[in-house]
């Protein structure tokens, strides 16, 4: 019986056309099996986005044929943003992973003395979590909420609820570009502390949440939905920020919702979340944008944002564990 070789290397041209089915594997499984909002790219714009060095890709190779392989980038914030670890038919993901994880962490070894490195662990990547542990890196858990246009009662729910007792003093406003520096002064405060600023470490300075915001309202990230996007006002001051986006035209997204820490623990996000979402269904019953579903996520520990959200007609889909391996220098 010959043995197998293996080999992990940066993908290269030599092996773009044997490396198409590998990836092609992952791309089917990407929705249904790893939770993917959308469909990933296709074989062309992945092999586009490494020759631009927008992602790096890892290889395994096995007797010189691609098995597996690991995505990550650092184009998009402060941290290594590990992507995605995909095995050829699910197969051997204990043994390939560990081939693949261990030359990344090789690999970005002087990075990693200042970055952290962050790895939603989506789908089968849960399995991977005992590996990972033994290299360091630390968990949260994330639930993902969803707010269904049709097929569920999340409008029944929302129509149902009733918000009263919000002070003379407030009220809910939508995004204007005159609310930027409030907003990274606001949300930075309230996401310092947070279990977001362990793996995006840019919420822990003002420079780093100015970029957050800036890519949210100058669609970076998504389609900015300014009208959608609500502003808590106290005597016409912006004191918090329930911030919305559309990925793929079909599917909103809340990213972000902060509220200065005085006005914290008065139930004042639920009048920012629900004038957003009322805003989306005002546009869909109007036929005037096709979206299906609201998501946001939040900590699985997180009770009193997921009280909040169930109380107005989002229902939980699933979690999924949020690695994390902070700096060591």
């Amino acid at each position: 019986m010959t043995e197998t070789t293996f080999e992990v290397k940066f993908l290269t041209e030599d092996e773009y056309e044997s490396f198409a089915e590998v990836y092609n594997d992952f791309r089917t499984r990407a929705v249904d099996e790893y939770k993917f909002e959308l469909s990933p790219l296709t074989y062309g714009e992945f092999l586009e986005s490494v020759r631009k060095e927008l992602i790096t890709c890892l290889v395994l190779l096995e007797n010189n044929k691609p098995t597996a392989f690991l995505i990550y980038t650092t184009a998009i914030s402060e941290a290594i943003e590990l992507n995605i670890i995909h095995c050829l038919n699910m197969e051997n993901m204990i043994q390939r992973s560990k081939l693949l994880t261990e030359k990344f962490l090789m690999l970005t070894k002087e990075e990693r003395k200042e970055k952290v490195v962050c790895y939603p662990m989506l789908g089968a990547q849960r399995s991977l979590i005992g590996e990972l542990a033994r290299y360091g890196f630390k968990f949260v858990g994330i639930a993902v909420l969803r707010f269904m246009m049709t097929g569920t009662n999340s409008r029944e729910i929302l129509k149902l609820t009733h918000l009263t007792g919000m002070e003379d003093c407030y009220k809910v406003v939508p995004w204007n570009d005159s609310y930027f520096d409030d907003a990274v002064e606001i949300v930075q405060e309230a996401f310092e502390t947070s279990a977001d600023a362990l793996f995006d470490p840019r919420f822990l300075s003002l420079d780093g949440t100015f970029d957050i915001i800036t890519k949210i309202v100058k669609n970076l990230y998504a389609e900015f939905l300014p009208e959608a996007t609500s502003v808590l006002l106290c005597n016409d001051i912006p004191v918090g920020f329930c911030f919305m986006n559309l990925t793929g035209g079909t599917i909103a997204n809340i990213p972000i919702v902060a509220i200065k820490k005085e006005h914290q623990g008065k139930g004042l996000s639920k009048y920012m979340l629900k004038r957003s979402v009322e805003q989306l269904l005002r546009w869909v019953d109007a036929g005037e944008k096709p979206i299906t579903e609201v998501n946001t996520n939040t900590e699985t520990n997180n009770f009193q944002a997921l009280k909040m959200y169930r109380h107005l007609g989002f229902k939980e889909d699933y979690n999924y564990p949020q690695s994390y391996l902070l700096p060591k220098k």
